[in-house]
């Protein structure tokens, strides 16, 4: 689309519920053709189904990156900003939500889109009035009109979820934080729907109708309602007024809070919006409410850009128009996105260059980088992927082939699962989703592109269902009503030992922080019951919160279970998760305490931080002298790769692998590792500390927090000699195999130290047996340690063993690799090649 200066456009600025996307689609429908671009695949959804019921399928299509209905008649397109296609000639061209050329991940699309989507005879800029010195800047003749709200939009103050009004909407900004609210809104209202903007555009209706129907009065989002999505909200309530924007955690802007608030009230009726806290940085300002009631916000003051229409000539000429500057002085660079990552990082491999030489290779390359990052793994692994792609779209017949494509869908096929498990394959489903709709990437598009659909489909049903059985209990809500929503009104009792009543009827007991409801409780009263009596338990886990922020030593505990645990008063509050260092895990508390203020849980995991740093300092003293040694840049690499290997067995390591940089010690390092109290023993480096019972439990529990695994089976108390491969006979809780056996390792070093201390020189001896009888170490797990210790039979003398000492097993010979192997960088480290 070109000419843009003998085009008329006007720019339509206001903020929410101003009726700005209704006149686009008005605008659009009295065209004879026309196209209107949105920033989400929801929402281009939304609008088309609104437009097919004006102009019936056969004239109208949707485009966006995984879904692609394009009738051979179409007329009017809906799609998402990315994937308007500029080179039609339609007679209308709409651009929604303009304003977010300032985004810094997307905002150069926009820009674009801003600057070279022209309609043939009219174009429409939509956005907020921010937006109106960018138009005067980068479109001079542009007619700028201002729409009022239709209604009124006022700050209604702070309110608890348990007090929110029908029809709200709680915003929150990660999914944790989503089902958090959903799953308290369950329990106190009876359910919540939920509105993400990772959701299918069937499981979003699916949601979005229970919630319009009245099914349950209480919606969950992301800030995707904000892009405009209708819905019949009285009050919108922000969970926290902070986000990650993918580069940090920060504060909304004004404008931000603004057009997700904006989304309470409709046409005519006004609207209401606040938040669940009332101080702290989860709480409005004045400044920011007044901005927000009267519509006045921050004018931008610059938009990112990115050559919209790169050279395709070579795959140098690419990059480097993509990553020219702006000569506008209100455009700035746009960020690096992730296609241009994976572009040039593409652009370093060989195989890549050789297979991509002409316009038509490169376009295509650019296509295949553009393929977005829907399961968000990050740049490496997604240039990995897009390298396949690639690799299959550049050589051969240029196609992907069906079988690794059908393969790959076939292993998403499967609805079972909870939430997470689902959203994930629906995301993975729209990466395939978005090749199959590329006409020109496979032999058969429209069979693949169908089957990516029905595939979609069913998975977003199955997700629908799974949102529904998780966060909506229809009986609660339903009774609910019948008590006009007081069952604070009912008299709720907590006993010392965590039983509760309801108008003395016994539901269940607060275990911890959990509820758990009476398992003899009646079924008709069981929803309603739990309900009221969670409008109640505030102050009671508020008073056990405050109990276990001052928590004294002796009440804390690590679990028994699988996971490693913290538990209080017999009942988990945390877990230990991994952190950066093995003896500095992190902590996480257990769901049950998401019922709790945020600063109430501050507090609980600065006391268990604390807890956990003292535990590990009495009885793991020695892992964390260690590992400050292998980060010790003025230790000698001797003794680096000891600490190393060390701190990787949690304080034990085995010698023989550590032969050359034990030998390399100096006397200052041996005097180190003495300090820490590591003994280097005959086979084993180890702090005898460590395999006491409470030291070898956290030595367990830290281990399982680094690695994400279950808990190792710790060894009987007091044992010393155990049957091979029985539980707890492992190298990792400080047992050596020997034969049949495994015997505990500070018990082998003293073996080895009465086996040293019996003989004389190089002559042949009898050690004596006694210790190893005492142990319970059988005669042939005693002739094989010898063995291992250095020694070799001789000839009996009137039936007795003897032994002749032969030397030290000889040491492991370090691998001999290439320069740039990471066998050669050990090696470098320890002093091997100079």
């Amino acid at each position: 689309m070109t000419g843009p200066a003998t085009r008329p456009v006007t720019a339509v600025l206001g903020p929410t519920n101003t009726g700005k996307t209704h006149l686009a689609i008005e605008r659009m429908c009295g065209h004879s053709s026309g196209m209107i671009g949105f920033p989400l695949r929801l929402l281009a959804r939304e609008v088309y189904d609104r437009v097919v019921k004006i102009k019936g399928p056969a004239q109208v299509a949707l485009i966006t990156g995984e879904e692609k209905i394009l009738p051979r008649d179409a007329r009017w397109f809906l799609c998402t900003a990315e994937s308007m296609p500029l080179d039609r000639d339609l007679a209308f061209v709409g651009i929604d939500e303009a304003q977010l050329g300032a985004d810094p991940e997307r905002g150069h699309v926009f820009t674009d889109r801003l600057l070279r989507a022209r309609g043939r005879e009219e174009t429409m800029i939509l956005g907020s009035e921010a937006l109106r010195p960018m138009i005067r800047a980068l479109i001079p003749d542009a007619e700028i009109v201002n729409r009022p709200r239709f209604s009124t939009l006022s700050y209604a103050g702070a309110r608890k979820i348990s007090r929110l009004p029908r029809r709200s909407v709680i915003v929150a900004f990660s999914a944790e934080e989503v089902y958090a609210v959903a799953e308290m809104l369950r329990r106190l209202r009876g359910g919540a729907a939920v509105v993400m903007g990772a959701l299918s555009p069937r499981t979003r209706n699916a949601q979005v109708a229970m919630f319009q129907s009245g099914e349950v009065d209480y919606l969950v989002a992301t800030d995707a309602i904000g892009m405009g999505l209708n819905m019949d909200v009285a009050h919108v309530a922000f969970a926290s007024l902070r986000k990650f924007d993918g580069h940090r955690q920060r504060r909304l802007t004004v404008a931000e809070m603004a057009q997700i608030a904006g989304r309470a009230g409709r046409h005519q009726r006004d609207g209401t919006f606040g938040a669940l806290s009332e101080t702290g940085s989860g709480a409005f300002t004045p400044e920011e409410i007044l901005a927000i009631e009267e519509h006045r916000f921050p004018r931008l003051e610059h938009l990112h850009w990115r050559e919209g229409e790169p050279s395709v000539a070579s795959i140098d000429d690419l990059i480097a128009d993509l990553e020219q500057r702006p000569l506008s002085p209100v455009l700035r660079a746009a960020p690096e996105a992730v296609d241009l990552a994976v572009l040039k990082r593409l652009a370093e491999e060989d195989g890549v260059r050789d297979r991509t030489r002409g316009a038509a290779m490169v376009k295509r390359l650019w296509a295949a980088c553009g393929l977005p990052d829907f399961r968000k793994l990050g740049v490496d692994p997604h240039t990995r992927f897009i390298a396949r792609v690639h690799g299959y779209l550049s050589t051969g017949t240029g196609h992907v082939p069906h079988d690794w494509f059908a393969a790959e869908i076939a292993r998403l096929d499967n609805v079972n699962g909870d939430v997470e498990t689902i959203a994930g394959r629906i995301a993975g489903a729209r990466s395939w989703a978005y090749i199959a709709n590329r006409a020109d990437w496979m032999a058969e598009p429209q069979l693949w592109a169908a089957r990516t659909s029905a595939l979609e489909e069913r998975l977003s049903d199955a997700l629908h269902d799974r949102l529904t059985q998780r966060f909506v209990d229809r009986r609660t809500t339903v009774l609910m009503r019948q008590l006009g929503g007081d069952a604070g009104a009912l008299a709720v009792t907590v006993a010392e030992d965590g039983a509760v009543s309801v108008e003395d009827q016994s539901i269940g007991r607060l275990e911890g922080f959990h509820f758990v409801v009476a398992a003899d409780a009646r079924a008709s009263d069981k929803r309603l019951l739990l309900a009221a009596a969670e409008t109640r338990l505030g102050a009671e886990r508020a008073r056990r919160a405050a109990a276990l922020a001052t928590a004294p030593d002796g009440a804390l505990a690590l679990g028994t279970g699988e996971r490693p645990e913290i538990c209080w008063a017999g009942h988990p509050v945390a877990y230990l998760r991994p952190g950066p260092a093995l003896t500095r895990p992190r902590i996480e508390l257990v769901r049950a305490l998401d019922c709790l203020d945020k600063a109430d849980r501050d507090r609980i995991k600065a006391r268990l931080e604390g807890w956990v740093a003292a535990q590990v300092a009495r009885h793991a003293a020695a892992i964390a002298a260690v590992e400050a040694m292998a980060r010790d840049p003025a230790a000698t690499a001797a003794l680096r790769v000891i600490a190393a290997a060390l701190g990787t067995g949690a304080g034990l390591a085995a010698r023989l692998p550590l032969g050359e940089a034990i030998e390399a010690l100096v006397g200052m390092d041996r005097q180190r590792l003495r300090k820490a109290g590591i003994v280097i023993g005959a086979l084993d480096l180890f702090d005898p500390r460590l395999l006491k019972p409470v030291a070898m439990r956290w030595r367990v529990a830290l281990l399982a927090a680094q690695s994400g695994k279950a808990l190792a089976t710790l060894p009987p108390p007091g044992a010393t000699v155990l049957a091979r491969g029985a539980p707890g006979a492992s190298a990792v809780m400080g047992f050596r195999a020997i034969g049949a056996q495994a015997v505990r390792i500070d018990l082998v070093e003293r073996l080895a130290r009465a086996a040293h201390d019996a003989r004389a020189g190089k002559a042949p001896f009898t050690p004596d047996s006694t210790l190893a009888t005492s142990i319970g170490i059988a005669p042939a797990t005693v002739d094989r340690l010898m063995g291992q210790l250095g020694f070799r039979a001789a000839p009996p003398e009137q039936g007795v063993p003897r032994w002749v000492w032969r030397g030290r097993p000889p040491r492991v010979k370090a691998v001999t690799a290439p320069r740039d192997n990471a066998f050669a960088v050990l090696a470098q480290i320890t002093g091997r090649h100079g």
